[in-house]
């Protein structure tokens, strides 16, 4: 009986057809970390990384966000929210992230 076996070449050729890899360098304790959290959920890093970027919002998905819940609040509430109501909330955010006392909305 024979084997025929592909050379290591081709295997790779035919898997960087479907698969781009980026290396992306960051500092020990953030790889190890990475890591760390891979494993603790059972999974590779470069699922770990996958899941991460998927689960991350953008500043335009953010927004749209944003705009579909206040025209929800809108809608099905009567509140209308405006700029200086934004401002506020977004001041009262940083105020909590920045442990400063906040006064009420």
């Amino acid at each position: 009986m024979t084997a025929l076996l592909e050379r290591p070449e081709v295997v790779y050729r035919r898997y960087t057809v479907v698969m781009a890899d980026t290396t992306v360098k960051v500092d020990p304790a953030v790889r190890d970390r990475l890591l760390v959290l891979a494993r603790e959920r059972g999974m590779t890093m470069r699922d770990l990384i996958a899941e991460l970027a998927g689960a991350t919002p953008t500043k335009e998905e953010l927004q749209a966000r944003y705009e579909a819940t206040k025209a929800y609040c809108e809608t099905h509430f009567g509140v209308t929210f405006t700029d200086e109501d934004h401002d506020r909330a977004e001041q009262v955010w940083k105020d909590l992230e920045a442990a400063r006392p906040v006064d009420s909305l």
